[in-house]
């Protein structure tokens, strides 16, 4: 495996396993100089959002590279106040244009707003048909709102992006996910460096002299799980690539499965536009 290895999501589009995040990343040279070193590393896959004020900076990193456009894989999201029909039209133009693109690979629900996302999910469905989107998807939502949302969905979810890590891992979710066909993907992979030193990751990381973080990351992947660690740095952007050249064994996994305290870091979803 490597960075260039995907996933095929339900409609056959292919989806790196490793991607960028670039959340809380400045608009100016920050994100710009983040996103050229990570494509320059071989990183294909960027995932930013409206609501990141960034989506410019991005689209300047990759006008620049010169890579040409099949060969990345591009995630933005409609933000809460741009959530209904029309507004998410408009909040869709308005990303690709910020971007320099002329289609995205993923477009993303940011949060389950009561009341607005089946609304926004039909405009989701509208860009899918008329191909300015390659695949549609949702981030934050639990099984309840997926449950709620495929009850009128004519397109099924092909990714929800949800906050995983050891210490939240949504097992419920996964199962769900996986028997929907839905592509599981982690936002905040590694805790945001909160818990590095817990001793099981610390164990593991010695015994395959790989980094904890490293160790989480290889986590996911062999939960099939997309994952999208944020790095400004160069080195630490090598360092959460370099995770193909080991693999943990079932009771390694099964022992960070068991660092679960269901203990979030963002909102609870449930919680979130109330």
């Amino acid at each position: 495996m490597s960075l260039t290895d995907v996933t095929t999501l339900s409609n056959g589009v292919k989806m790196p396993w490793v991607g960028l995040g670039v959340y809380k990343m400045d608009s100016g040279e920050e994100v710009v100089n983040a996103v050229r070193s990570a494509l320059d590393l071989g990183y294909r896959h960027l995932d930013t959002a409206s609501f990141y004020d960034n989506e410019e900076g991005v689209g300047q990193a990759i006008k620049e590279s010169g890579i040409p456009r099949e060969e990345l894989f591009i995630t933005t999201k409609v933000w809460n106040d741009e959530q209904g029909y029309e507004e998410t039209l408009e909040a869709f133009d308005r990303s690709r244009e910020k971007l320099g693109v002329d289609y995205l690979d993923l477009y993303l629900i940011h949060w389950p707003i009561q009341g607005r996302y089946k609304d926004t999910w039909k405009a989701l469905e509208k860009l899918y048909k008329d191909g300015k989107v390659k695949a549609i998807g949702v981030s934050n939502f639990l099984t309840h709102h997926l449950d709620d949302l495929l009850k009128d969905a004519e397109i099924k979810p092909m990714v929800n992006q949800v906050e995983l890590h050891p210490e939240l891992y949504q097992k419920e979710m996964i199962d769900y996910c996986k028997q929907q066909d839905i592509q599981v993907e982690a936002w905040s992979p590694i805790g945001r460096g909160n818990y590095l030193d817990n001793p099981v990751l610390q164990e593991l990381a010695e015994e395959y002299n790989k980094t904890p973080a490293q160790i989480i990351l290889r986590w996911d992947l062999q939960h099939g799980i997309v994952t999208i660690p944020k790095s400004t740095h160069k080195e630490r952007q090598q360092e959460n690539a370099d995770l193909f050249d080991f693999e943990l064994t079932d009771n390694e996994v099964e022992k960070i499965n068991g660092l679960n305290k269901n203990n979030r870091l963002g909102p609870h979803p449930d919680e979130i536009g109330k």
